[in-house]
């Protein structure tokens, strides 16, 4: 696993041991980016000046090739111990040492009030439990989600998701299923 993209292409990323984290492909990842930078509800420019949340933050991957492709800052949320020491690893050898990010320590669906909301979303929790509905549920009370934000979610294609916001787009790459939303 690598950054596709942006000012870190190629950094090769750690991936926690065992099967208790599941990282989003490169393929899938590139196809997000590429559907980020050239729809017309998100561009370049919105990249750019992006306030990232990587929930489930599992490598920190998502939120890493945000801040490669010029992301404004990164906040990381894991539960998982040795998750979050390979997002710190990851984080080091980007060498986003300068940028502001943060990891957060916690569980998503119980996460602490946010001291700026995000315009940019990632959910990619574990498959088959729902818990994208209750992250987004808890995140928009504790404030963690602007009301323009744009929501990235994986989930398995098997998963049935309802969630009561506009749908952007929507890919399958295999057993994954990403869906975009806006927030509003």
């Amino acid at each position: 696993m690598r950054i596709v993209g942006g000012e870190r292409k190629g950094v090769i990323l750690q991936s926690p041991r065992g099967e208790t984290t599941r990282p989003t492909s490169d393929r899938a990842r590139q196809a997000v980016f590429d559907m980020l930078a050239h729809a017309p509800w998100g561009g370049m420019e919105f990249l750019h000046n992006a306030h990232v949340l990587d929930a489930f933050a599992g490598t920190g991957a998502l939120g890493l090739e945000a801040l490669s492709r010029g992301a404004a800052s990164a906040i990381f949320m894991e539960q998982d111990r040795s998750a979050r020491a390979v997002i710190s690893a990851n984080i080091r050898a980007c060498r986003f040492d300068d940028r502001d990010l943060s990891v957060l320590t916690c569980d998503v669906t119980r996460a602490p009030r946010a001291s700026r909301p995000c315009t940019l979303v990632f959910l990619d929790p574990p498959y088959g439990k729902a818990l994208i509905p209750a992250a987004l549920k808890a995140l928009t009370r504790s404030n963690w989600i602007d009301p323009n934000a744009v929501i990235v979610a994986e989930s398995a294609v098997a998963d049935e998701i309802s969630i009561d916001l506009p749908l952007l787009a929507e890919r399958r790459f295999g057993v994954a299923q990403v869906r975009i939303w806006r927030a509003s």
